[in-house]
């Protein structure tokens, strides 16, 4: 029996069979591996898999994963070579920000961003709570920042889960496709699929008064069918974005804005650091490449040196 990965909490998985046979509970064993891939879930929500007759109590096994369009994958932790799997077989990703309560950094958006081009999957940014920002100088926050990441190719969305505002845009622009949903903790990423995807009612959290910082109401990855046509594939929200196998040589080629200057550097091996002739630090100085944007290059160079993490269990 064939059918698509649709729930994964850690210990079982959901599937949705084919031929609208229903869903059923699966388990994988404990060998199962994908050659290649080193992950600490093998398999993902959006996995189209084999699963074999379900045993006395209802749960069967996953034996085969077919071949896989696209995944995506971040980095399990800071201290480990290990890495996760967010998703596969998507059509694009939304990552979900906001600029207060809390503050998205832009340093995390640049390595969605740039996981994303690694992985050939057409990302998107919601920057939602628009309804909290007030006074000029809000709003020219909320300008610069749409206006850096559309002047580099990306479809920005300004929007407000609570009030509506924006939403018809962004439900416009999700339709017929599966679309991964990310983001930090506290954001509103629930409630921006409560609203797309009515009736569905996500459990919310408030932010945290001490620290500033979302709480975690999603705990595991998930798909929904969107009205229309269309799949959300929910995700756990998360503080920190670690990239994952980055050739230091091929870091540029994630940042389209850098790529594109890089072809006029006088060395074809230029790092985009301290060499003479580079285009890129030329221009950085002339502001016409933002400075965020070539301090988050460097922080993932700084993440493809070698011996930063400390090699994951074979």
């Amino acid at each position: 029996m064939d059918g698509t990965v649709v729930r994964n909490t850690g210990s079982h998985y959901v599937v949705e069979l084919d031929e609208n046979k229903g869903e059923i509970n699966c388990k994988i064993k404990g060998n199962f591996r994908i050659k290649g891939i080193r992950t600490t879930n093998p398999v993902a929500v959006g996995d189209r898999v084999e699963v074999g007759e379900p045993g006395p109590d209802g749960t069967a096994f996953i034996v085969a994963i077919r071949q896989r369009k696209n995944y995506i994958i971040r980095r399990a932790s800071n201290l480990s070579k290990e890495s996760h799997i967010i998703a596969a077989n998507i059509d694009q990703a939304l990552l979900v920000v906001s600029l207060v309560d809390p503050p998205t950094s832009t340093t995390f958006i640049d390595r969605f961003l740039a996981t994303a081009e690694a992985y050939s999957v057409p990302a998107l940014i919601a920057i939602n709570k628009i309804d909290l920002l007030s006074g000029e100088e809000d709003a020219e926050l909320l300008d610069a920042v749409s206006y850096l990441y559309r002047s580099i190719g990306y479809g920005v969305f300004a929007l407000s889960a609570k009030t509506g505002e924006g939403l018809d845009e962004l439900r416009e622009a999700l339709r017929g496709k599966v679309t991964l949903f990310s983001g930090n903790s506290g954001v509103g990423k629930s409630s921006l699929i409560n609203d797309l995807i009515p009736g569905l009612d996500l459990k919310t959290a408030a932010i945290s008064t001490a620290h500033g910082t979302g709480m975690h109401t999603t705990t595991f990855s998930e798909m929904f069918a969107m009205p229309g046509g269309g799949c959300i594939i929910d995700t756990p929200g998360v503080r920190g974005f670690g990239t994952v196998d980055f050739d230091r040589h091929e870091v540029a080629h994630y940042f389209p804005e850098i790529f594109e200057r890089s072809a006029d550097c006088r060395f074809n091996n230029c790092t985009h650091t301290c060499e003479p002739g580079c285009a890129v630090l030329a221009a950085v100085d002339a502001s016409e490449i933002a400075a965020s944007r070539y301090a988050s290059y460097l922080s993932i160079l700084d993440d493809a040196d070698e011996g930063k993490y400390r090699e994951g269990y074979k």
